[in-house]
C-alpha cells in the first residue's frame, strides 16, 4: 500500500511510520512546514488547504493530526484550539480524499481517522461498546465533531474507521511523565473515589490495531482500548508497584475539575469502562493485556 500519515511526528505517528515501512508499505508524511525530504508533502489544515493530487495514488490515510491534550489548566481558548485543530485537519484530509476519489474512482481507499474514547462521556461503571451513543460534555462533543468532519470521505466511498483511543501507555507520554514524577515523590494515590474506569492501551497495541485496521474491512467507530479496563484505584496501585512507591494519599476531585474542566470530569475523576468489541470481533489479538506489563515497558522506555 501507499499510505499517507498526518501527525507523523507525534507519539503514535513517529512509531507508526517505521513499522509500516518495515511491513513493506510506502509511507508519505503530510507536514505543515516546507518539506525537507522526498517523502514529505505540504498541507495547511489550519486554512483547509491541500492539493488533492498528493492523494490520487494513495491507498490509505492515517489521520493522527490535532493539538496534544496535556495535563494543564484548561481555558476556553485551549478547548477551542483542541476542537478546531481536530476538525480542520480531518475536514481537510477528507475533502482532499474525496477529490482524489473523484479523479481516480477505481481505487479503493481507506481513512483511519483519530478520535477518542471520550466520545461516550463519563460512563461510570457501565460497560460501553461501539454501539453506545455519544455522551455529554465538551470532550464528547469534540469527539463527535471530529468524526463528523470525515463525512466528505465517507460520502465519496472511502472506507472510514474512527480510532476511539483510550489512555495510551507509552514512555514519554505527557500523562505518564506527570504521574511518574508524582509517584516518585511519594505523592501518588487514587483520584477521588478511585472507582472511575481508566480505559488504557499499550502503545504496541495502538500501533498493532492500526496495522490490523488497514488490512480488514472494518468501518465506523473502533474502540482502541485493552480488553480489561481498570479502575483508577487499580491503576494507581499497579503504577505504585511498578515504581516501587507507596500510594497512600488520595487526591481530591475538586481542584482537578476546577483546573481541567470537562477533561477532568470526563477522563480523570470520571472515565469509561470501554471494551474493544470491534477490534476483537474482527480478529485482532492483543499483545499486551496486562496493565502492569504495559506500565513496566513504558517506564523502561521513558
Amino acid at each position: 500500500m501507499k499510505i499517507a500519515i498526518t501527525g507523523a511526528s507525534g507519539q503514535i505517528g513517529s512509531r507508526l511510520v517505521p513499522v509500516l515501512r518495515a511491513d513493506g508499505h510506502e509511507v508519505i508524511r503530510l507536514v505543515r512546514r516546507t518539506p525537507r525530504t522526498g517523502d514529505e508533502h505540504r498541507w495547511d489544515p489550519q486554512h483547509r488547504r491541500m492539493d488533492p493530487s498528493v492523494l490520487v495514488d494513495v491507498d490509505a490515510v492515517v489521520n493522527l493530526a490535532g493539538a496534544s491534550i496535556t495535563p494543564r489548566p484548561w481555558t476556553r481558548t485551549y478547548e477551542e484550539r483542541l476542537l478546531t485543530s481536530r476538525v480542520d485537519s480531518t475536514a481537510t484530509i477528507s475533502e482532499a480524499l474525496a477529490a482524489a476519489a473523484a479523479a481516480d474512482p477505481g481505487r479503493p481507499r481507506i481513512l483511519l481517522s483519530g478520535s477518542g474514547i471520550s466520545y461516550y462521556g463519563d460512563t461510570a461503571d457501565r460497560v460501553v461498546t461501539e454501539d453506545d451513543p455519544q455522551g455529554a460534555g465538551f470532550m464528547a462533543r469534540m469527539c463527535a465533531a471530529w468524526e463528523d468532519a470525515a463525512a466528505p470521505a465517507g460520502a465519496a466511498g472511502v472506507r472510514v474507521a474512527f480510532l476511539r483511543t483510550g489512555l495510551v501507555i507509552a514512555g514519554g507520554a505527557p500523562l505518564m511523565k506527570v504521574l511518574g514524577l508524582v509517584f516518585r515523590l511519594g505523592l501518588g494515590g487514587r483520584i477521588g473515589s478511585g472507582q472511575q474506569y481508566w480505559p488504557w492501551i499499550a502503545l504496541a497495541d495502538e500501533i498493532g490495531a492500526i496495522r490490523h485496521l488497514l488490512a480488514t474491512d472494518v468501518a465506523g467507530p473502533v474502540n482502541l482500548t485493552a480488553p480489561d479496563p481498570v479502575t483508577n484505584t487499580e491503576f494507581t496501585r499497579t503504577l505504585g508497584r511498578v515504581l516501587r512507591r507507596p500510594t497512600p494519599l488520595p487526591v481530591p476531585e475538586f481542584p482537578l475539575v476546577l483546573a481541567l474542566r470537562d477533561f477532568g470530569r470526563c477522563n480523570v475523576v470520571g472515565g469509561q469502562r470501554a471494551l474493544p468489541t470491534q477490534l476483537q470481533q474482527s480478529g485482532y489479538t492483543f499483545t499486551e493485556t496486562s496493565l502492569e506489563g504495559a506500565l513496566r515497558t513504558a517506564v523502561r522506555r521513558g
